[in-house]
């Protein structure tokens, strides 16, 4: 290689001096602000208020939309009879094309299961926005 081709030499900086007393600054920047905040906490805490009560829900607690419907159906039946309910028909509705394995020749089947499953569409809905409302 010529001289004209050599690469520009690098400033190379040393990492034990250089790198080490940038990693201690930044230890004890992270410490006192540890200590700050830990000093504020042990001279102004912040209360916690009362404990929680898991027997007591508020009344403005709701679910999210796609648990609403399930919230206001056990509102109007027991809660033990409402899961179980709930859990069976979910199970149900996962076990169904496992156990109807026959083809369907007629369209009675489809029309059956096409107002099974709106009348379960509309009762959702209705679920879903009455637990919003209430």
């Amino acid at each position: 290689m010529t001289e004209a081709n050599t690469p520009a030499e690098k400033e190379e900086i040393p990492f034990y001096p250089n790198h080490v007393s940038t990693e201690i600054k930044v230890v004890i920047g992270i410490t006192f602000i540890a200590i700050v905040v830990g000093a504020i906490g042990l001279f102004a805490p912040v209360g916690l208020g009362v404990p929680a009560d898991p027997m007591d829900t508020p009344a403005h607690v709701k679910p999210e939309w796609y648990f609403l419907a399930f919230y206001q159906i056990l509102k109007y039946i027991p809660k033990s009879t409402g899961i179980w309910i709930m859990i069976v028909g979910i199970i149900g509705l996962i076990l169904l094309p496992f156990i109807d394995r026959k083809p369907d020749k007629s369209t009675k089947a489809y029309r059956i299961r096409f107002i099974l499953v709106a009348i379960g569409l509309i009762l959702a809905i209705a679920f879903s926005i009455l637990g919003e409302i209430s």
